[in-house]
């Protein structure tokens, strides 16, 4: 979804400009800050998880959305926000036109630090795709090969600190294995049950778990870009509940509109359980545990 309306990012004027005019930029890629502290910025909270479980104290991390009850669709920088930017010595951004925001601020920062883009490593965006699901922190395979790109940038930044972080990267990429071969059991179990949801944030772990979602395209990229549903859409959509096609409704809990609420009272009605997610980290949750709580909600839910 290349035209996504999610984390648009204006920038600040004023004040944030003049804290970026007088500061100076990061280090040299390759190479740690001057003061010998490693520093990563992500676009969110999930990216900043996973750096933090490998970098541990010797990395400070940055996660520009961070805030569980912040609708992600209404995000604005701050001059910290940028400030923060123009000192990383890494930067991790989701790509596929999710946050293009971090483009914008690592120009007006004028930052030499290298980036990380998600989508890119993951593979999974391939040539003629006329919509692409951006949401790849939902695949694991995907957060397997990040860790592993992390890692070794770490490493170059800071060599001294290299055993540590291959030893936290091989012990959060058995977890995250761990998460791989609980979905794959469920797929044995469940393999193409319909499910529907509002936006296709969980889509590639609905797609681990063999889970076949019917939502009319229509309604969940209307949803998803801000725009109106087609009436014929949301009637299609309400009908999956109505006639109870599917066994289970995925709902974004970071944002809304009345056609999802009007979807999600449908489901409620026709009892078929409703499973919320979100696209940042919950409060007190790292990336594992999330992922854990996302596939313990599912399979209750199919369990019913």
């Amino acid at each position: 979804m290349q035209n996504r309306r999610l984390l648009a990012l204006p920038l600040v004027a004023g004040a944030a400009a003049l804290v970026l005019t007088g500061c100076a930029t990061s280090s040299s890629p390759g190479s740690a800050s001057s003061d010998g502290t490693v520093r990563v910025v992500a676009s969110t909270n999930v990216y900043g998880s996973i750096v933090q479980s490998i970098g541990g104290k010797d990395v400070e991390v940055t996660s520009i959305l961070d805030d569980p009850s912040q609708d992600p669709h209404s995000f604005e920088s701050s001059a910290k926000t940028q400030l923060a930017v123009s000192k990383a010595d890494l930067l991790i951004e989701n790509g596929g036109g999710y946050d293009d925001f971090m483009t914008t601020l690592a120009k007006s920062a004028n930052t030499k630090a290298p980036t990380i883009n998600v989508v890119d490593l993951s593979g999974l965006e391939k040539d003629g795709d006329k919509e692409f699901n951006e949401h790849v922190f939902y695949s694991y395979p995907t957060m397997v090969k990040l860790v592993a790109e992390v890692e070794q940038r770490l490493a170059k930044l800071d060599a001294g600190q290299a055993d540590t972080f291959a030893a936290n990267a091989k012990t959060l990429t058995t977890k995250l294995e761990d998460l791989e071969s609980q979905t794959a059991a469920e797929k044995q179990k469940v393999d193409g049950d319909k499910v529907a949801y509002t936006e296709p944030v969980p889509g590639y772990l609905f797609e681990a778990m063999g889970l076949d979602n019917v939502t009319p395209e229509a309604f969940s990229e209307a949803i998803e870009e801000g725009d109106d549903v087609p009436p014929a859409a949301l009637n299609d959509t309400l009908k999956l509940f109505s006639d109870k096609t599917v066994r289970l409704l995925a709902y974004n809990e970071q944002t809304s509109s009345p056609e999802t609420e009007q979807v999600k009272k449908a489901a409620d009605q026709a009892d078929i359980p409703v499973v919320g997610v979100t696209e940042t980290l919950p409060k007190g949750k790292d990336y594992v545990s999330w992922q854990q709580a996302n596939i313990d909600a599912i399979t209750a839910a199919l369990a019913k």
